[in-house]
């Protein structure tokens, strides 16, 4: 096996100052990006703290206890990040995702879902709110995040085998916690609640049936995750993703499943539901779905965009920089100045590195292009 070579990098180095243009207009609610793209899909990661320590994440090896996080003080206010969401929603997002590292770390986040959930569109419907969770705080936070304001929650879990999750997520983390966590949100309201499985060849793909069979009916919708090469720091390897299609044969081997069409523009799961036995979709078996970021790349249709926790605006999951909105909107810039600098970043983006992976060359100086992390911006 080959040698393993985990880089330690300060993931927050590349930063560029938005800029206003000479020249403002109201947002329009339609802004495309250089490649024709709508801004939808605003993903806000609240902190870079996490409780888990998972290998593909934020491994022990550079997240240890002399791991610099952030300062309090560097932190977007929770009224910072509302304002912010607020424009964006003018520009067009009509999905706002919670996220982290961890976000039910943030003290509080309950009270920013409540800000959020005030948000509505030009008009006038609520926006989609959801949360990404590990959780492992999910069974005390369901309730007072669904009173909150809360639509949906998506669960990150890697496997149901307590010793493979307690080896996946590093710090001896039981698997049943997250499992009560999870009846927590249905018992508390939450719809179309997820769980999501990374799945990693030779760590936890025997754990794929055992997690179709177990949410298989339940209401929960179960999608697997190819093992992503998102930063730097996870040491990650081509040999080591599961592709899609590998993992829907091994399903469809034990599990009768149907090919579904898209609910929305710019879906990153590719959908497959449980049939009945005559052959049909059964709803009420419910379904999975695949994301497939590196054997099968969906960047033509992204319509999403990511603000870090202390105000940086990102382009791509697998961006290597990101430009900084919280100075301009601690250096008493308007509403129409920070809505006019968001639409110039979006107006230039070009970013599509799933679909370019394979061609790009190999950089002979790693810090050339490195990426942000996993835990810092999110899923």
């Amino acid at each position: 096996m080959a040698e393993r070579v985990i880089p330690l990098v300060d993931e927050r180095m590349a930063v560029r100052t938005a800029v206003v243009p000479a020249s403002t207009s109201a947002p329009s609610g339609e802004l495309l990006d250089g490649l024709g793209r709508p801004l939808r899909d605003l993903r806000i990661s609240v902190t870079d703290r996490c409780n888990f320590r998972c290998s593909y994440c934020m491994p022990k090896e550079v997240f240890d206890k002399n791991y610099r996080y952030l300062p309090h003080s560097d932190l977007l206010s929770f009224e910072e990040i509302t304002r912010t969401a607020r424009l964006f929603v003018r520009h067009g997002v009509r999905k706002i995702r919670l996220t982290g590292g961890e976000p039910l770390l943030r003290k509080n986040v309950e009270n920013l879902v409540a800000q959020l959930a005030e948000l509505r569109t030009p008009e006038g419907q609520p926006l989609d709110l959801t949360l990404t969770t590990n959780g492992s705080l999910l069974a005390r936070k369901a309730t007072a995040l669904k009173a909150a304001g809360l639509k949906r929650a998506t669960i990150s879990l890697d496997g149901l085998d307590d010793a493979v999750f307690r080896s996946m997520n590093d710090v001896d983390f039981p698997v049943a916690e997250v499992l009560a966590g999870i009846e927590a949100a249905q018992a508390a309201g939450l719809s179309h609640i997820k769980v999501n499985m990374v799945v990693k060849r030779g760590t936890n793909e025997d754990q794929v049936l055992p997690m179709a069979r177990h949410f298989r009916g339940t209401g929960v919708t179960l999608r697997f995750i190819e093992y992503m090469d998102v930063g730097v720091t996870n040491g990650w390897r081509m040999d080591e993703v599961l592709p899609s299609h590998e993992l829907i044969e091994r399903l469809r081997a034990e599990l009768p499943l149907l090919p579904l069409a898209p609910t929305t523009a710019g879906e990153t799961a590719r959908r497959w539901g449980y049939a009945d036995a005559q052959g049909r979709h059964d709803p009420g078996l419910g379904e999975i779905g695949v994301i497939s970021s590196v054997t099968q790349a969906f960047c033509r249709d992204c319509n999403r965009a990511r603000l870090s926790m202390e105000g940086r605006l990102y382009l791509c999951l697998f961006a290597t920089e990101g430009w900084d909105l919280r100075s301009l909107l601690r250096s008493g810039a308007n509403d129409e100045e920070v809505a006019a600098a968001v639409a110039r970043i979006w107006r230039q983006r070009h970013d599509r590195y799933s679909e370019l992976r394979a061609s790009l060359p190999p950089s002979p100086d790693s810090s050339a292009r490195r990426r942000i992390e996993m835990s810092y911006i999110g899923g």
